[in-house]
């Protein structure tokens, strides 16, 4: 028999700085109801999923930015997710922005702040807890940019690595389950990681704005739409899993996010894609059996990686131009 999974893409409308998070937590639960009707049996919410995104605005203090922050779940505010998923018996995958207490690299207990995501079990229990490791944007305040991108300043880098866990999930039973979070999507190395550990499914929320202020030059909406795409659907294929990328959209806060949230499976294909800038909910079903062709063959990694050659990816991070070709008679000299 098929290991079938009914997955469910949440994507959310956009969320307005006012609005509180109940509000929000009861549009997810109702996306959650939606879900369970279809015969979902995991449901996968955005970035950031309970408020607005919050790096679009400077704090001289980044203790003034705690109010958006989660220092527990369930909350008193999160506790209805909770019970909807053990009401619907799914399972769900949330991003939010993460306060914890705990050891620095140094040993010493502080506050910290993570963006953060987990996949919960419907009995409620967290299964797996991901810190997004690609912070993009920048630490201080750049009075050149209409709208400020501060990842940077009010969250540090992910300490938890790409964990994958198999786990049970609906009737497909256990499943390796891995998750990124927005611009990790882009980095082939977030990817390969979890293939590494054969991921069978990976759970990717994002909040992408329409606009990129960094670009030296213009980069187009439908473009950066397609990159987004692209990024997704080549880490599904070299990695011979399936990928939920499920995005904030619409015109929050006077800023476009672009939203087209996509179900892909291991072949690269989208399989299902959101076409609001609403709440709206896209499902399909995984065979996640499609994860073996890959895996066995083009992508059989004990077969064909050759990791005596791959030695620069983890020695440099920055870019550093080649050396120089000379002609043989001049090399000779």
């Amino acid at each position: 028999m098929p290991r079938l999974l009914t997955l469910a893409a949440a994507q959310l409308g956009p969320i307005q700085k006012a609005e509180g998070r109940d509000v929000v937590v009861g549009r997810m639960v109702r996306l959650m109801e939606r879900a369970h009707q279809r015969g979902a049996e995991v449901v996968v919410f955005p970035e950031l999923a309970l408020t607005t995104f919050f790096p679009r605005w400077y704090e001289e203090d980044i203790n003034n930015a705690d109010h958006w922050y989660e220092q527990a779940l369930p909350s008193n505010e999160t506790a209805p997710l909770f019970e909807a998923a053990r009401k619907f018996n799914i399972g769900f995958h949330l991003g939010y922005a993460e306060i914890a207490h705990e050891a620095d690299e140094t040993g010493v207990v502080r506050k910290r702040h993570f963006n953060t995501a987990v996949y919960v079990h419907p009995s409620g229990e967290v299964v797996l807890k991901y810190r997004k490791i690609h912070l993009p944007g920048h630490k201080e305040f750049d009075p050149k940019r209409k709208v400020q991108h501060l990842e940077k300043r009010y969250f540090e880098v992910g300490n938890l690595g790409f964990p994958v866990v198999r786990a049970p999930i609906g009737n497909a039973g256990p499943v390796n389950i891995g998750m990124m979070i927005c611009n990790d999507r882009r980095w082939p190395e977030a990817w390969r990681v979890m293939g590494l550990q054969q991921v069978e499914l990976v759970m990717l929320g994002y909040n992408t704005p329409s606009l990129n202020q960094d670009a030296r030059g213009f980069e187009a909406h439908h473009l950066r739409v397609a990159h987004s795409h692209l990024s997704i659907q080549a880490g599904c294929y070299q990695n011979a899993c399936f990928a939920a990328g499920v995005a904030k959209a619409g015109t929050e806060d006077g800023n476009e996010l672009f939203g087209h949230s996509i179900i892909v499976n291991p072949q690269g294909e989208i399989v299902a894609q959101a076409t609001t800038w609403d709440d709206e909910l896209i499902v399909a079903d995984l065979n996640l059996d499609q994860c073996t062709l890959g895996r066995t063959t083009i992508f059989n990694f004990a077969a064909h990686r050759r990791v005596e050659a791959y030695g620069r990816i983890i020695e440099q991070t920055g870019s550093t131009p080649p050396a120089e070709w000379q002609p043989a008679a001049k090399a000779a000299e």
